[in-house]
C-alpha cells in the first residue's frame, strides 16, 4: 500500500489561490504540452485522454480557483475526489470522451452506443486485451443511453508492463457492434504512458 499513497496529492502539492493565480498561464501551458501525448483516439467519436499526477493537480487547481475554495476541509474534498483518477503503477486511467458535433447524431448514438464503456479494450503486443474497468466512482448510463464522459482504468500485469517496456506495440479498441475500431498508439503517447507504469 505504502506505494500508492507516494502517488496521491496532497495540499502540500498544491499552490495557494494567490500563488497559482500568478504561476496559472506558465503552469497551464506546461500542462498543455505534457497532454498532447496523453491522449488516443480511438476511431472517430471516442478519444481517451490519459490522466496523471499533473493533469489531476491541473484539474484540482483550476477546481479550487473556480470555486474560490481556500479552506483546507473543501481542499481535502476535492482531493479525495481526484486522487481516485492518479494512476497507481499497475494501471493506466483516463477520462473517455463520445464526441459528436451534432446534438441530433450525438443523442441517436449515445443510444445506440450503450455498454460501450465495458466494451472498451488495451492490448499489450503478444498478451490478452484488457477490458476497461469504467465509472468506479458513479454510474454514468443508464439502460437507453451511454452517458459522453467515462472514467476508465485499465489493469496491466508485470508482463505486460515488460513487454511493454522492451518495444512491444500498444493497441486500444472498442468490441462494441456500433462502434468497432482498433489503434496502434503512436511511440511518443506510448513512451508517455510508460512513465505511469513505474
Amino acid at each position: 500500500m505504502e506505494h500508492m499513497t507516494m502517488h496521491k496529492l496532497t495540499r502540500k502539492d498544491l499552490m495557494s489561490l494567490e500563488n497559482y493565480s500568478e504561476q496559472r498561464s506558465e503552469f497551464r501551458t506546461r500542462v498543455l504540452e505534457h497532454k498532447k501525448h496523453r491522449r488516443v483516439d480511438v476511431g472517430p467519436n471516442l478519444t481517451l485522454y490519459f490522466e496523471d499526477r499533473l493533469t489531476i493537480q491541473y484539474q484540482v487547481q483550476e477546481m479550487l480557483r473556480i470555486e474560490k475554495i481556500f479552506e483546507s476541509a473543501g481542499i481535502e474534498e476535492e482531493l479525495s475526489a481526484y486522487n481516485p483518477l492518479i494512476p497507481d503503477g499497475s494501471n493506466l486511467k483516463c477520462t473517455a470522451m463520445l464526441e459528436f458535433a451534432d446534438v441530433d447524431v450525438r443523442r441517436d448514438r449515445l443510444a445506440q452506443l450503450v455498454g460501450i464503456e465495458h466494451l472498451v479494450w488495451l492490448q499489450v503486443e503478444g498478451h490478452d486485451k484488457v477490458f476497461a474497468i469504467s465509472n468506479e466512482d458513479l454510474e454514468r448510463s443508464t439502460d437507453e443511453k451511454t452517458s459522453a464522459v467515462h472514467f476508465m482504468r485499465f489493469e496491466l500485469t508485470d508482463p505486460m508492463k515488460q513487454s511493454l517496456r522492451s518495444g512491444a506495440g500498444l493497441f486500444f479498441g472498442s468490441e462494441h457492434a456500433g462502434y468497432p475500431y482498433t489503434t496502434e498508439v503512436p511511440t511518443a503517447t506510448q513512451n508517455a504512458l510508460l512513465n505511469d507504469l513505474e
